[in-house]
């Protein structure tokens, strides 16, 4: 009795040990990485609105230069730990091994079911290693995993139709889903930032006309001039606009692999490794954009 998709269907627990430490260390640079932009960029906010309070008293003059102590303080440590290297190198060799380890289970180029199972298993360890090799020092943590677990052995030995199966629903269709929700996701973000920063725009301008009457002394053009850079950094860093059309464009690339895959009806090993290999081409192909586009932030 054959065994079915949904039994060979892989879980993150199941790809190598590489994988699930770069993954590891990659969320934990992004992590890392954004709570720094978001002190450092409140600290500059706050040291402008302490910056009007300084006629008031001295005690807002210190707090405004110890707000640009934060920030100078998060700024060193974002250029020594380099916390956002760790997470686009992290995601980089994350998502590399996560192909090659979908390759060697459903029986892809260059390990194709047809050549020798040790041939084929001994090429898919040296790859993982020669990843490691050019892995980054740090953040990298040790592992007990497999390289090949039994998961991926077993998904290896089915049939055609039953990798095909899991490949379609635990790659294409579960990278398809995650690319468009995240567009539509990264589309209202980018809509929402706009429309705060037109706000900011329209108060600083009001703020603005209100000083020049004298209606009030205090100069809130500069808090709204404030905020405005500092929403337009964070946008900036978080690149809502461009990653909606990336992702967009990869999920509906993925819809047209996923017709092509779903319209196989015959037992071509050689039709469905060249299938695999555009299939996984595109998803690199955007991770390969994505990190271009996260190296040109800084």
């Amino acid at each position: 009795m054959s065994v079915t998709a949904q039994n060979v269907a892989l879980q993150e627990a199941d790809f190598p040990g590489l994988y699930q430490a770069a993954d590891s260390a990659s969320l934990r640079g992004q992590r890392h990485f954004m709570r720094a932009v978001k002190w450092r960029l409140l600290s500059v906010l706050l040291a402008a609105a302490f910056g009007l309070l300084t006629t008031y008293s001295h005690y807002y003059a210190i707090a405004s230069a110890l707000a640009f102590l934060s920030a100078l303080l998060i700024e060193l440590y974002i250029l020594k730990e380099k916390p956002e290297r760790v997470w686009y190198d992290g995601r980089a060799l994350a998502e590399s091994a996560k192909s090659l380890t979908w390759r060697y289970a459903v029986g892809a180029a260059p390990y194709q079911i047809g050549s020798a199972t040790e041939d084929a298993a001994e090429r898919f360890r040296q790859q993982i290693r020669e990843l490691l090799r050019d892995a980054p020092q740090t953040g990298i943590t040790a592992t007990d995993a497999p390289v090949v677990s039994k998961a991926v052995r077993r998904l290896r030995s089915s049939p055609l139709c039953e990798r095909r199966r899991a490949y379609l629903q635990g790659r294409i269709i579960d990278q398809q889903c995650w690319y468009a929700k995240k567009a539509e996701f990264n589309r209202i973000r980018a809509l929402r930032w706009r429309l705060v920063l037109l706000g900011v725009e329209l108060a600083g301008f009001l703020a603005a006309m209100i000083h020049v009457s004298q209606v009030i002394n205090i100069d809130l053009a500069g808090v709204a001039a404030a905020l405005i850079g500092a929403g337009a950094a964070w946008l900036t860093t978080k690149q809502h606009e461009s990653l909606a059309h990336a992702y967009s464009f990869t999920s509906n690339e993925l819809s047209i692999i996923r017709d092509r895959l779903e319209g196989m009806d015959h037992e071509d090993e050689d039709l469905w490794s060249t299938e695999i290999g555009d299939a996984e081409e595109a998803i690199s192909r955007e991770h390969t954009m994505w990190r271009a586009s996260r190296s040109s932030v800084r």
